[in-house]
């Protein structure tokens, strides 16, 4: 007679971001498997929830004690004007609420024996058609400098021996939220067109692939580090509005000129809407993880 199949271990797993896009569909995954998931919240409400204030270095780190993972997804949004006070909240709410969150963990009696901390492909800054994994150095600008700092912050969680993952994310693309949300009505008229003359890479990755990456790096216990988490095969800007228009059956006749970029966003229309990193998921595809939807035009017809 065969043994019977071991039943799968209950985690408890803390998210914070939960609320966000990323975070509402790991949540979902993770409670679907059968795991406890505990909101790490400015607004908590319910018994699972953990109270955070990380504008005012406060976290109920006691309720953390024992968690098997954390998954920290806060940050502030980057996707408007960029003021002084705008730049100052980008920086603080990732460094400062990571540094909060590590150095809790670090002290607790039991630490969790993992944290998955976001990044982002910004790091690399902009750097035209370069192909870029983790090995490549990092860049000089705004977005690349707080993304070394956000990472860094992360250490003393890494030095008290949780194991530290840094998912470094691209452009996550899901009809339910981020930026293709916002294109797609756009589009859908008939007034989409690509930005300036298009040559910039985006990094993009499906929603689903992004959830099940995270569960892939909560699994694997040797896995560490950076790990950029995009599609294998990113797209250059004029080929995404291409591509989106063909998937939709509709015209993108336009072109947004950069001067109108920079006027309505300043800054932030040179560091992110006419820049780009051409970056790929090498750690990832070495270490076993197969993309659902490694093509652009298959992803978008399968979420849309």
């Amino acid at each position: 007679m065969s043994a019977p199949t071991p039943t799968p271990r209950t985690l408890r797993v803390a998210i914070t971001g939960a609320a966000g896009l990323i975070g509402t569909a790991l949540a979902e995954r993770l409670r679907a498997d059968g795991h406890a998931v505990l909101r790490v919240t400015r607004s908590p409400r319910r018994a699972d929830d953990v109270g955070w204030d990380p504008a005012r270095g406060r976290l109920d780190a006691a309720r953390l004690n024992g968690v098997a993972a954390v998954v920290h997804l806060a940050g502030e949004p980057i996707g408007a004007r960029w003021t002084a006070p705008r730049k100052a909240a980008i920086r603080s709410s990732r460094v400062d609420g990571t540094r909060l969150l590590a150095t809790a963990l670090a002290g607790l009696e039991t630490p969790p024996q993992a944290l998955l901390s976001a990044s982002a492909v910004g790091i690399y800054g902009d750097r035209g058609d370069e192909p870029l994994d983790e090995r490549s150095a990092p860049g000089t600008d705004f977005l690349a400098e707080v993304g070394q700092a956000w990472e860094a912050a992360a250490e003393p969680a890494a030095r008290a021996g949780v194991r530290v993952a840094h998912p470094r994310f691209g452009l996550v693309l899901s009809p339910e939220g981020g930026a293709l949300a916002r294109l797609l009505p756009v589009f859908r008229l008939g007034g989409g067109g690509r930005l300036g003359g298009g040559g910039q890479w985006m990094s993009w990755v499906a929603l689903a692939d992004v959830v099940e990456a995270l569960v892939f790096l909560l699994q694997r216990a040797e896995l560490r580090g950076a790990f950029n988490l995009v599609a294998p095969e990113p797209v250059t800007n004029a080929e995404f509005t291409r591509v989106l228009a063909r998937v939709l059956g509709r015209p993108a006749p336009f072109v947004v000129p950069p001067f109108a970029l920079r006027l309505a966003f300043g800054e932030m229309a040179d560091a992110t809407l006419l820049a780009g990193q051409r970056a790929l998921p090498r750690r990832l595809t070495e270490s076993g993880f197969a993309f659902r939807y490694p093509t652009l035009e298959p992803a978008l017809r399968a979420m849309l």
